[in-house]
């Protein structure tokens, strides 16, 4: 019997179910490895997109661009109102600043502004406070050389605050202390009376010009009398 059964050991076929098992198991690994493999190449490439930065939109152009700006933008509705205010025509008379520089010389008179002012119809004169009386003085005895002036005459009020803004600007910066400015006497005006005069006394006392002047006065009558001033600069 021992015989009979070595015989078929070697000649009949063992069965082994662990070796199906096997080769199933192994299958499915490689399949496993496989779907794996895929899913982290695929996280890679989302991490790989997800830190790339974001690609640059197309330029936009100057009209695209300012019609994006504007868009929703409505026109203000214009002003109906009867009445309105217009711009002056050119050329028409300024009454307000005309007023309003009165108010200041009558301010200036009065004590109030920065200059002290004493002004009659033949005569004025105007120092700034702080300063010694002394060149005031001085500059009425005409004992300071005149180093320019500057003639008014013919000119608007408009034209004549301009040109004694840049005669004043310009002496200052060549060094000149003292200089003489001539507004007229209005002898051919229509009330026979100064027109300028009022108006350069305000000027030369107060704002941008009073800064730059320490005194004036009526000019003596070689140098144009009453219808003329003169100017003390600061340096």
């Amino acid at each position: 019997m021992w015989a009979t059964l070595c015989f078929m050991g070697r000649d009949t076929p063992f069965h082994n179910p662990f070796a199906e098992a096997r080769k199933a198991l192994s299958g499915k690994l490689k399949d496993w490895r496989e779907a794996d493999k895929r899913r982290r190449e695929a996280e890679r490439r989302e991490r790989i997109e997800a830190a790339s930065p974001p690609a640059p939109e197309p330029p936009v152009g100057e009209e695209q661009a300012y019609r994006q700006a504007m868009a929703g933008v409505q026109p203000l509705p214009q002003d109906t109102r009867v009445g309105a205010a217009r711009s002056a025509p050119k050329g028409a008379p300024r009454r307000e600043e005309d007023a309003e520089a009165f108010a200041r010389l009558a301010d200036l008179v009065a004590g109030i502004g920065p200059f002290e002012i004493s002004d009659t119809l033949e005569f004025v004169e105007g120092l700034a406070q702080g300063v010694d009386r002394r060149l005031l003085r001085r500059l009425r005895k005409g004992e300071y050389a005149m180093q320019g002036h500057l003639d008014l005459h013919g000119l608007t009020r408009d034209e004549a605050r301009e040109a004694v803004e840049g005669f004043v600007a310009s002496s200052r910066t060549q060094g000149k202390r003292c200089v003489l400015i001539i507004h007229g006497r209005g002898l051919n005006s229509k009330e026979k009376e100064p027109v300028l005069k009022p108006a350069l006394v305000a000027w030369l006392s107060r704002g941008r010009l009073g800064r730059q002047v320490l005194a004036f006065c009526t000019a003596r009558p070689t140098d144009g009398g009453a219808g003329a001033v003169y100017v003390l600069l600061r340096k």
